[in-house]
């Protein structure tokens, strides 16, 4: 089977433990390559994520490397058996960019979730009418058939709040996204009426960094943390202007945590929050 062209960020993710299993070990790619029976390319290529390993393969690496960590080596064996066309987003792929996937990829896989945004409201947490106004004032114009089908991905990508094991999502925003009238007053205060119901539900928690806030907190690009069932697989996505990035170094994550703690510290408890949207809602 030739390499894959765009590995997802998952299945990077899948190669890249494994090559820092193998290097915690003082193991050599060759030495890996020869215990499974392939040439070095082909191990650099599962290390890359452009060749898929099966769970059986992965506990032999284990056992070599001598890795105990029973939990992630049992994590990454379920990463393997994945396989495409098993997830819904799957239908999307052709159609919208593949860091669109990889998000809802991320998502649907995590057992918790922990944002920040500073100019509009989450996505998972977004209407229909609102959602559609942000992607008709991109700098350059999308077609009306790829906002349809943006729009209509990042309301599915909202199941995963209503499963009946749902993500539990923290999101913290800035009173300044609260404020934004995006689409006008209608779609606005529909907008805010969705956030206090959504924050109403057991599985979400949102809260507000108020403007009365006298501290700093560096949290100008939005940022997206999900933890998996092994912290070691955690992973942060931040966006900009031209895309999101996907993050998993031990130091970037610790970064970002501490960042969503000093956010979550400087806002509003959850109740405090609802009283001030319900508020902005009520002027509009």
């Amino acid at each position: 089977m030739p390499p894959r062209d765009t590995p997802t960020v998952r299945q990077m993710r899948l190669g890249s433990e494994l090559r820092r299993m193998r290097e915690r070990a003082g193991r050599t790619a060759r030495e890996a390559a020869a215990l499974l029976g392939v040439d070095q390319a082909r191990m650099s290529n599962i290390e890359a994520g452009r060749i898929g390993i099966s769970g059986e393969r992965i506990r032999r690496l284990a056992t070599f490397y001598a890795c105990a960590d029973t939990a992630l080596v049992e994590a990454l064996c379920a990463i393997a058996e994945e396989r495409r066309g098993q997830f819904w987003w799957d239908e999307y792929r052709g159609i919208l960019a593949p860091g669109f996937l990889d998000v809802a990829e991320m998502e649907h896989h995590a057992v918790y979730l922990r944002s920040m945004q500073a100019l509009v409201i989450p996505g998972l947490l977004q209407t229909e009418d609102y959602a559609r106004v942000l992607f008709q004032g991109v700098v350059h114009a999308l077609p009306s058939d790829e906002i349809e089908a943006r729009v209509a991905y990042r309301l599915k990508r909202q199941s995963i709040l209503q499963r009946d094991e749902p993500v539990r999502l923290t999101a913290t925003v800035h009173e300044a996204a609260v404020r934004m009238r995006f689409g006008g007053r209608k779609v606005a205060r529909a907008q805010l009426e969705h956030l206090m119901e959504m924050s109403g539900s057991d599985a979400v928690t949102v809260r507000v960094v108020p403007f009365t806030n006298e501290a700093f907190v560096e949290t100008t690009n939005p940022i997206l943390y999900a933890g998996a069932a092994v912290a070691r697989l955690d992973t942060v996505q931040v966006d900009n202007v031209v895309g999101g990035h996907f993050l998993d170094a031990e130091a970037e994550l610790h970064r970002y945590r501490k960042l969503l703690d000093k956010a979550e510290n400087l806002a509003l408890d959850a109740e405090e929050s609802r009283q001030l949207i319900h508020h902005i809602a009520r002027e509009l």
